[in-house]
């Protein structure tokens, strides 16, 4: 993580974020690992994610901003989404929006709007996280089955053996 002096702007929206979190320190900002710890702590509250959509806007670091995006897109609403990866500079967004995508496809299979059909069809073009995470999620004994012998990699084909079982 890129170590350099924030902004006015984000060293303003750094502070809310402590005052929204409750923390009383003064951090040195100036340190990357200082603002991961802070923006990590902020995706797991509620009343910060709009403080937390700002700074990340205003982060000088692209891959401190889009580490924050990929943690914080799992807890939001499908929606909101899209903002999220608008915020990132175009240089990182790659990333996070393939996740916005892969986000979808697990709750598509999860939710049952994804055959197994479909499954066996696209199953070669996602991503080992991807397949892990709907493995890891599904008790659909048909979608386990496929992963077994599909799965990309031998510890998503056994962890959906193991599931079988």
């Amino acid at each position: 993580m890129a170590d350099a002096e924030p902004t006015a702007p984000l060293l303003e929206l750094l502070r809310r974020l402590e005052a929204v979190l409750g923390i009383a320190t003064a951090p040195d900002f100036t340190d990357g690992h200082v603002r991961w710890d802070l923006y990590r702590a902020a995706t797991r509250v509620e009343e910060a994610l709009p403080i937390l959509l700002r700074a990340v806007s205003q982060e000088r670091d692209p891959s401190l901003a889009s580490a924050v995006v990929v943690e914080v897109l799992e807890r939001l609403d499908p929606q909101e989404r899209a903002a999220w990866v608008q915020a990132l500079d175009t240089s990182v967004r790659d990333f996070s929006a393939r996740r916005v995508q892969e986000l979808e496809l697990l709750e598509a299979v999860d939710s049952g709007h994804f055959t197994t059909a479909e499954i066996r069809r696209t199953i070669d073009s996602w991503s080992n996280w991807l397949q892990l995470r709907i493995v890891a999620a599904s008790d659909d004994r048909e979608i386990l089955q496929l992963f077994s012998e599909l799965g990309r990699t031998k510890r998503i084909r056994n962890t959906a053996l193991s599931s079988l079982k």
